[in-house]
């Protein structure tokens, strides 16, 4: 597994094998950027089931400000430091050692502007996890997700909370038996 592109290109990043890990592929990871080029320089990621920080270390090296990494997985939490050490990005990363879920449900810091999710496929729970970041205050008004799923897997088109606004999909594209989800945060709506 590498980064491949920006200022760590080429550079490889420490794996490990494990059943509830399946690292995006370069071809997937390829398209997911391509697709978000605009939307990754100057960014502030979180980086969801994070696994071993593939994603969101490459949007690093493409110009995000910041990523967040939260992941339950004590190995995996292991390996994504021992990958932010490699590439020396402990000022511009942090790491949660913490469920999503709860994660998601008490977040309140600052707004994110690009969020990756890559849920184990063993658990199908792509369509949890896109409800929980709608109700999440974890993004901003036009902050981008991209979701990773099980191509038979449920994951509606749009996830909508009143106060934080609607998830919209944007684009689907699909890799085998795996689908990569893009949506946009629409703004809240006013209730009065």
């Amino acid at each position: 597994m590498r980064i491949i592109s920006g200022r760590f290109k080429g550079r490889q990043l420490v794996t490990f094998k494990a059943p509830h890990i399946r690292p995006t592929t370069d071809r997937v990871k390829e398209t997911v950027f391509n697709i978000l080029m605009h939307d990754v320089a100057g960014a502030d990621v979180l980086d969801l089931f994070a696994g071993t920080g593939n994603l969101g270390l490459e949007a690093l090296s493409r110009g995000a400000n910041s990523v967040v990494f939260v992941e339950h997985s004590r190995e995996s939490v292991r390996i994504i430091g021992q990958n932010m050490k490699l590439l020396k990005v402990e000022a511009e990363a942090s790491l949660k050692n913490q469920d999503v879920f709860k994660f998601l449900k008490s977040y309140d810091g600052p707004t994110k502007s690009l969020v990756f999710c890559d849920p184990p496929f063993t658990e199908k729970i792509a369509h949890d996890v896109m409800q929980a970041l709608a109700a999440s205050a974890a993004m901003g008004s036009g902050a981008k997700v991209v979701i990773e799923s099980g191509r038979h897997e449920r994951i509606d088109d749009v996830y909508e909370d009143n106060s934080h606004g609607a998830l919209r999909l944007l684009d689907r594209r699909e890799f085998g038996d795996k689908s990569a989800s893009f949506y946009v945060r629409d703004p809240k709506k006013d209730m009065t």
